[in-house]
């Protein structure tokens, strides 16, 4: 029987978000997982499974749990899935492997409860009201002042997200905030209005063990256009000099949470009154971040998160001092998925993907009628020694990309070289 220890992860996922994160646990830890149906990709990394159909369902999981643990006793448990920390949590603590509460987690999630956490604190944020209805959301955007943001309670990946320039917006605005709590749930289903933060936005990626939180990187955000707030690229640099900015008030953002232990995603605006939190993610960040503070650093978060998760100290140090440029491909219309490419003759070792999300012959739906899952086609990344030449690579990369999209069969193809 192996030696090393066994970790549980619920929900890895699928392979082109975060395959990368089951790999980098399985080359230091033994993975089981629990699923919701026979493994696929996970296969070569996974030395037990048991399979669960619903993850809000605590005894479920924990029952699915105690079947591995029978056979060989699990050290620590963990998802990155943003929709399940909560259970996951929960699981942890009935386990007594919990590394942090279950409440920090809920705090993480809820953003409203999030923002009472940062404003008792002192952490600098946004003034944020919880609306039921419509006419509670026009009140609060009337009390806050337009613009504001509305957007779900407690839902990732910018769904549901929408500003809101005027009092005319609102009505078009709180039923897409609506939508996405409908379709997408969370931990609280209510719809937040918020004071509209001017400036760039980048995230914060940390780790926190034993109540001490050590911001390892910083990430700039590269957003579509507004008023949605789609992001479609990011740039990740290791010893970037704004982490000395934004690092303290991204670790006192996690203390208010009172998150103990794990890896934070802290997304900030940089506004002119200095860096203001948006929100705390309890997870690795998504679209790749994880896997780019890993190639341009050397800090692999889903093994840090595993070492954490075991009890173990984590190494924080740098092994590698690269850039990261990340470019999500969004389709160029709404319609049907007719052809999605890269030529064959470009070949860079310097580029990673495209990792395609969707097949020829897939439905695309454009926000904001849809959402990231209906419009993003793929995404591929680009590193290097600086960010001029990442980027510069990136743009490079993306003009060998073909994406075309038929609307019907009485209209031609719509082609583009490059997402929005």
């Amino acid at each position: 029987m192996s030696l090393r220890p066994l970790v549980l992860i619920v929900a890895p996922g699928d392979d082109v978000y975060r395959g990368y994160c089951l790999r980098q646990v399985a080359d230091a830890y033994d993975v089981a997982v629990i699923t919701t149906g026979p493994l696929n990709w996970e296969q070569p990394y996974v030395v037990a499974h048991e399979v669960v159909n619903d993850f809000d369902n605590v005894e479920a999981l924990l029952a699915a749990a105690k079947n591995i643990d029978a056979v060989r006793p699990i050290a620590g448990v963990l998802t990155w899935n943003e929709s399940y920390l909560t259970p996951v949590a929960t699981l942890a603590e009935h386990l007594s492997l919990a590394v942090t509460s279950v409440e920090s987690v809920r705090t993480c999630r809820d953003k409203s409860a999030s923002r009472a956490a940062l404003a008792h604190h002192g952490v600098p944020s946004a003034r944020s009201i919880a609306a039921a209805s419509y006419t509670e959301a026009l009140a609060a955007a009337n009390e806050i002042g337009f613009p504001v943001v509305v957007k779900p309670a407690a839902i990732g990946g910018s769904i549901g997200v929408i500003k809101a320039e005027t009092r005319e917006d609102m009505a078009d605005a709180y039923a897409f905030a609506a939508r996405g709590v409908q379709v997408h749930g969370g931990d609280r289903h209510a719809v937040l209005i918020e004071e509209y933060l001017q400036g760039e936005e980048v995230s914060v990626e940390c780790v926190t063990s034993d109540g001490i939180t050590t911001a390892v990187a910083v990430t700039r955000k590269e957003l579509g256009a507004e008023p949605l707030f789609e992001e479609i690229g990011h740039t990740l640099t290791a010893g970037d000099t704004l982490l000395h900015t934004v690092a303290p008030v991204a670790a006192a953002a996690v203390k208010a949470t009172r998150t103990r232990n794990g890896i934070q995603h802290v997304e900030l605006r940089l506004t002119p009154t200095g860096p203001r939190v948006i929100e705390v993610n309890a997870r690795i960040g998504g679209d790749w971040i994880g896997w780019a503070v890993w190639r341009a650093t050397g800090l692999s978060l889903p093994q840090i998160a595993a070492d954490i998760a075991v009890g173990k100290t984590p190494d924080l140090t740098a092994t590698r001092q690269q850039a990261v440029a990340i470019k999500v491909l969004y389709a160029p219309r709404s319609g049907t998925l007719a052809e999605r490419t890269i030529d064959a003759r470009f070949a860079a070792t310097w580029v990673d993907g495209p990792s395609w999300l969707m097949s020829e012959g897939d439905k695309v739906l454009l926000p904001p009628a849809g959402d990231l899952d209906q419009a993003r086609v793929g995404l591929f990344a680009t590193h290097a020694d600086t960010l001029d030449v990442a980027v510069s690579r990136r743009a490079e990369a993306a003009a060998h990309i073909t994406l075309a999209v038929t609307l019907d069969v009485q209209e031609a193809p719509a082609t583009a070289t490059s997402a929005l």
